[in-house]
């Protein structure tokens, strides 16, 4: 073992399986799938890091850098297991959590019920202050109501407290305040949040609804990473913890313990982070993403080498996703994402009949436990996973390298009694009807990223990875005509990559409202040069080299009247130059909306500003490659009988591994089997592997 030899590790945990990658200084790369642990999460973590250490001869001091991407904050919000939360609010501002934006996302849904608000109504409690738009006071602080409230909340024994108070984006002295009084009666162990700290943006429920979802999260992300951390040294990994945000950079535990709202999509934001890079050593400009997992699927948008962003989001509308046209399912979180949509269809989504006796998949899910039926741990309803083993398409002796053995006659049983009744099929009719339902669910959320956003799918090649990815990939392309298919190595662990070539990323944002033409440029100047100035504090606070910091400055823009703005990016790094920025927003407005309107004013919302520090080459490591991976060429070189539906039937179909492919074109049917993934590859279309160990797929026809 080499004194010398250090290496990185990223750490992400899905619904079913917790993903382990390490990148060694050395150059080599080594993985580990391992089953996730809900009841405690680090434990599987700190067990998948044992029997690496161990198979790999690694020793724990070895370990230089971890970058984590965990589920615990998407999971509290939608179990509502959160910390009970106390809000305090301006005076006739209580119930903006219930009004919402009194959008219905289900119009025609007699039964729709909107998700109860994170704070219960007895403990969102007033003050009494006033401030402007502007940050003038109109009535000062009355302390003695903070107080008050502030008693009540003690009472009550909340875990953690809310403050938003109106316009405190343009003047925070009210908020900061109201922290420091009702931290003098509340215990210390109370989780403080403050909008002007976590939103500081106009829009009153946005602002609220963030700041809520912030505090909700608090105590419960800051135990989980005491424990991890606690976890990770006694198990004598003593290296800087580092968390990945929703955003796709990197932040400090700290950071990340003070503004948990930013994990929520953490674990999809890091596979388009290493899928971007990935298109981009492919010579691949324009990608669409589909992460599926165990529990759910997501896809993204790569344009020009970048994923998109955005700062409208909602969690928990049983689609997540960031479009303007739905909304009100979840709870908003207007903060930075990659902008991700998610859909509840994965390996262990159940299948279910609905009152009209149509067959449905998902959202719920079997998860690890007890996990879909041929897992063989009490799972009793119908999977995904159970209708592709029975379709032929995965191997029940080495999924995940042969460590998860499955039992293909309880699948098969499941199967005869649940859903053949119901669709009055044989065996093999009714599984591919299943793995035909989810494909239409899994289409519809990759349309959400391209046809709903005016992008035809047929310009992009759609790069597929998780556990489960490779063997939808295909029929997913077909459905939606897109000619060109990727499947990268060790799909099945991707984000776990992601997570250690991703930056250190913060993003600042400050409202700046007015008509453009009205504006000062010096002003606004100076507001980037505070943001900036902020930016670069946190990074030195985290331990960084503030002067390794990329600057990127962005404006919100709108026509006048507009609910909603579009950002766009403030070039130079002087005086911003208001018509070169109204033009660019034109151009977005065009390219969004397909239509611009040069005539009418023009306003401007707030300025941002992202700062990022690559991290490429630090701990003196070799980049990391996927190719470097011992399990790249895993495979069972045999043949088995796979169902490709009606029109093709049962077939016998050659199952290889990727190794097997190098320097040679291969026609399907075909299935490609890796430790951590299996790639279906249907008739019709044609395989090779690039210089890189990207499996390329097209159409052979």
């Amino acid at each position: 073992m080499s004194k010398s030899r250090l290496f990185r590790v990223g750490i992400d945990i899905g619904g079913t399986f917790t993903d382990i990658v390490l990148s060694g200084s050395d150059g080599s790369l080594h993985t580990k799938k391992t089953s996730s642990t809900p009841e405690d999460y680090g434990e599987g973590i700190i067990d998948g890091l044992k029997e690496i250490f161990t198979e790999h001869g690694i020793s724990p001091t070895e370990i230089d850098y971890l970058v984590h991407a965990t589920t615990v904050a998407t999971n509290a919000v939608l179990e509502d297991k959160g910390a009970k939360t106390g809000l305090i609010t301006t005076e006739g501002f209580r119930d903006v959590l219930e009004f919402r934006r009194i959008r219905i996302p289900e119009l025609f849904n007699l039964d729709y019920i909107k998700p109860k608000p994170l704070v219960q109504r007895r403990y969102r409690l007033e003050v009494k202050e006033r401030l402007g738009p502007d940050g003038t006071v109109r009535i000062p602080l009355d302390e003695s109501t903070v107080m008050a409230a502030a008693e009540r909340l003690r009472m009550a024994e909340v875990e953690s407290v809310a403050i938003c108070l109106l316009h405190s984006y343009a003047n925070p002295d009210h908020e900061r305040r109201v922290a420091e009084l009702i931290g003098k009666i509340l215990p210390s162990s109370v989780f403080i949040s403050c909008s002007s700290e976590i939103l500081p943006e106009i829009r009153e429920y946005e602002r609220t609804s963030t700041t809520v979802v912030n505090a909700f999260l608090g105590p419960v992300v800051s135990r989980y990473l005491d424990s991890l951390t606690n976890r990770l040294q006694s198990a004598g990994i003593n290296c800087p913890l580092h968390i990945m945000q929703s955003s796709g950079g990197q932040m400090s535990v700290d950071t990340a313990v003070s503004k948990p709202a930013y994990l929520v999509e953490s674990g999809p934001a890091a596979g388009v982070i290493a899928a971007a890079r990935i298109a981009k050593q492919a010579g691949l400009s324009n990608v669409i993403t589909l992460d599926m997992g165990g529990t759910t699927t997501k896809t993204a948008l790569v344009e020009n080498g970048e994923p998109a962003k955005t700062n409208e989001y909602e969690i928990g509308a049983g689609i997540n996703l960031s479009s303007k046209l739905v909304k009100g399912a979840g709870y908003a979180i207007k903060l930075p994402f990659i902008d991700v949509s998610e859909i509840g269809a994965g390996g262990g989504s159940i299948v279910w009949v609905n009152k009209g006796g149509l067959l449905q998949v998902g959202p719920q899910s079997a998860a690890s436990v007890p996990g879909p039926v041929c897992y063989g741990k009490g799972g009793e309803q119908v999977t995904i996973t159970d209708a592709l083993l029975i379709l032929g398409y995965i191997n029940p002796d080495y999924l995940v390298g042969g460590s998860l053995k499955l039992e293909p006659e309880k699948a098969r049983r499941a199967i005869e009694e649940q859903v053949c009744p119901h669709l009055d099929k044989s065996l093999l009719e009714a599984a591919f009807g299943v793995f035909t339902i989810a494909v239409a669910n899994m289409v519809r959320a990759v349309k959400a990223v391209s046809t709903y956003r005016g992008r035809d799918p047929r310009d992009y090649t759609l790069i597929a990875f998780g556990g489960n990815g490779p063997v939808v990939a295909l029929a997913i392309a077909k459905e939606l005509a897109m000619s060109q298919v990727l499947i990268p190595p060790n799909p099945g662990v991707l984000s776990a990559y992601g997570l250690i070539v991703s930056d250190a990323e913060h993003e600042f944002v400050k409202s700046f409202p007015g008509n453009i033409k009205d504006l000062n440029s010096e002003d606004i100047y100076k507001g980037l040069l505070k943001l900036i100035d902020e930016a670069l504090t946190l990074f030195k606070k985290e331990g960084y080299d503030p002067a390794k910091t990329e600057i990127y400055r962005y404006a919100d823009i709108r026509y006048r009247g507009q609910a909603y703005e579009l950002t766009v990016p403030v070039s130079g790094q002087g005086l911003p130059n208001l018509e070169t920025m109204t033009a660019a927003f034109h151009e977005e407005h065009l390219r969004t909306y397909a239509h611009k309107s040069e005539l009418d004013p023009v306003e401007m919302v707030n300025i941002r500003v992202v700062a990022r520090i690559s991290l490429e080459g630090s701990s003196d490591s070799k980049q990391p490659s996927l190719t470097k991976s011992k399990k790249v060429n895993f495979g069972t070189n045999t043949e088995r009988m796979a169902y490709f539906g009606s029109s093709i039937g049962l077939i016998s179909t050659p199952v290889l591994s990727r190794s097997d492919l190098l320097g040679k074109i291969f026609r399907g049917p075909l299935i490609l089997e890796e430790y951590d993934s299996t790639c279906l590859v249907p008739p019709g279309f044609k395989v090779s592997v690039d210089d890189f160990a990207n499996m390329t797929i097209s159409s052979d026809i």
